[in-house]
């Protein structure tokens, strides 16, 4: 990695030149944060796993026509992607009352939603990540009116398909978040799903025992952090030899 070109480094992942125009390699680290970066740590492995997970599921949705910035898994720690530009929105869908909306609406976590609902987070770890309307998002130039009724169609389809991936496996989708970025070609432009999709940025409870399979063992300290990610990848059939 020496002698690579470092286009970004994040909380999970670094972006690194890829061996083509067009294209970048993604690494994905050990480290783990919380709380906007406030608590921080290590879950040995944890880059491992996710890039197998995100790879998994990445190639699923690609299979029922979402396109997706993802290319290949390299190795173990990387991936091949798709250069694309980042929309500064998160999108986050929630199916069951979990995380910052409990605090926020006064629920009980785990209390069922009337619907899955989709909420926007302007991505600005400085302002910690706030929460914003699509009336922002338009206003302030992120993304136009098409653009965002393309990423809420296509997202309320990754929460369908993957809702019925982990209820295969035993596992409920709490919530999740995704990004979405614009993949430029010489006459066009498309909406694809970048980023990855893991248990860093899901919430993944076992459908009887209501056991945390996520990053929320990491949040409150509850341990077993690395062992939940290994029960995800072994329940997909994915799990990795974890040698490195």
């Amino acid at each position: 990695m020496a002698n690579r070109k470092k286009i970004y480094e994040g909380k999970a992942k670094i972006l690194y030149k890829g061996p083509r125009p067009g294209t970048l390699i993604q690494y994905f680290k050990d480290d783990a944060t919380a709380f906007n970066n406030e608590k921080r740590g290590t879950i040995t492995g944890k880059g491992v796993l996710n890039n197998t997970i995100s790879e998994y599921l990445m190639n699923r949705l690609a299979e029922i026509g979402i396109p997706t910035h993802f290319i290949e898994r390299i190795n173990m720690r990387e991936q091949l992607i798709k250069e694309v530009e980042i929309i500064p929105i998160e999108v986050v869908v929630r199916n069951v009352a979990a995380g910052s909306i409990c605090k926020r609406l006064n629920l009980d976590e785990g209390q069922p939603l009337p619907r899955s609902l989709v909420e926007y987070y302007f991505k600005a770890d400085e302002l910690g990540d706030p929460l914003v309307s699509d009336e922002h998002i338009t206003a302030f130039g992120w993304a136009n009116h098409q653009e965002l009724e393309e990423i809420v169609a296509m997202t309320l389809r990754i929460n369908d398909f993957l809702s019925g991936v982990f209820l295969g496996i035993g596992v409920r989708l709490i919530d999740f978040k995704l990004e979405f970025g614009r993949l430029f070609s010489e006459d066009s432009m498309h909406i694809v799903l970048a980023d990855e999709i893991s248990p860093d940025n899901c919430r993944l409870w076992d459908i009887n025992t209501l056991e945390k399979l996520d990053k929320d063992r990491f949040r409150r300290d509850l341990g077993g952090e690395r062992e939940a990610y290994q029960d995800i990848a072994r329940r997909l059939g994915v799990l990795p030899e974890m040698g490195k």
